[in-house]
């Protein structure tokens, strides 16, 4: 998935954790499928998960929930990850590596929701939750930067996808909103606690559809509140969209930060992930889809 991920199979995860948590030597150990692209994720036993990165930018990931996952937890509506087990670099594997509690759900599926307002409102209410948060002392968000800053990737993206036409992506018209938003004001208020990677894969809902949990801070910081607008394209049919804007009181701008910010992350997506990981290509196009057809 990414150049030069470190090798981790089973017996790599028993010896970590036979050293580090002996009183956790003798569970089962078993690798959980994931779409995500970097870390490893095992169960252990029935109630845990040890997640370990698979590439040297994942190591700060870990650093950060340990440090702030505990400090938000309380302020939050929904459940998030709970670090149970810091383990450490050993047995050749290079990087500190976390056991959290395991949380039971599933991912949800754009165009396969069962309760999809409902759902907007939950997402609504977490975001809502971490734009109020005001612990201090926080790191700047992995993208919570201005827009202008992902101009050149995104730029640089689409010329990707004009050479791969039997992707069917129009890419004049999505460079022309991309265009359109560089042009909409920016935030212009104080940066606000985010979590920064609002992908489905990064959410779970229990059998009727409601969130339940919310996983992977590793992007947590401060910066743009629209940079925590990406469930409304990556997820959302339009009726919920509007339920998620409306329940979040987000003025135009804002909105169209929001969905340009989702459509750069999609086109920077499709060209890398289209033969690497179905899950992530999949979404890609629904959300330039979503982004073209509500424009």
């Amino acid at each position: 998935m990414h150049p030069g991920p470190h090798p981790i199979d089973d017996g790599l995860v028993r010896r970590l954790i036979a050293g580090r948590f002996p009183q956790w030597a003798g569970l089962a150990i078993e690798r959980f499928a994931s779409g995500g692209t970097v870390n490893a994720m095992y169960r252990l036993g029935d109630s845990m998960v040890v997640r370990l990165p698979l590439v040297e930018g994942g190591a700060g990931d870990v650093a950060a929930e340990r440090r702030w996952l505990p400090r938000l937890a309380p302020l939050l509506p929904t459940a998030v990850p709970e670090v149970l087990g810091a383990g450490e670099p050993a047995e050749g594997y290079p990087w500190p590596w976390s056991v959290y509690g395991w949380r039971a759900g599933q991912n949800p599926e754009a165009g396969a929701l069962t309760k999809p307002l409902l759902l907007a409102e939950d997402l609504a209410a977490f975001v809502t939750a971490m734009w109020s948060i005001t612990v201090p002392g926080a790191p700047k968000a992995h993208r919570g930067g201005p827009l202008a800053s992902l101009d050149a990737s995104t730029r640089a993206a689409i010329e990707e996808l004009r050479a791969i036409p039997e992707e069917g992506v129009d890419c004049d018209a999505v460079e022309a909103l991309w265009r359109d938003a560089l042009r909409a004001p920016g935030h212009d208020g104080p940066p606000v606690w985010l979590h920064a990677d609002l992908m489905p894969g990064n959410l779970l809902v229990d059998d009727g559809g409601r969130l339940t949990s919310v996983i992977d801070f590793g992007c947590l910081g401060t910066g743009d509140p629209a940079c925590d607008l990406f469930p409304a394209w990556n997820l959302l049919p339009p009726a919920a969209r509007e339920v998620f804007r409306e329940a979040l009181g987000v003025d135009e701008a804002a909105w169209k930060r929001g969905r340009a910010r989702t459509l750069s992350q999609a086109l920077i997506a499709l060209p890398w992930y289209r033969t690497r990981n179905a899950a992530m290509a999949r979404n890609a196009r629904h959300v330039i889809r979503a982004v073209l057809e509500e424009s």
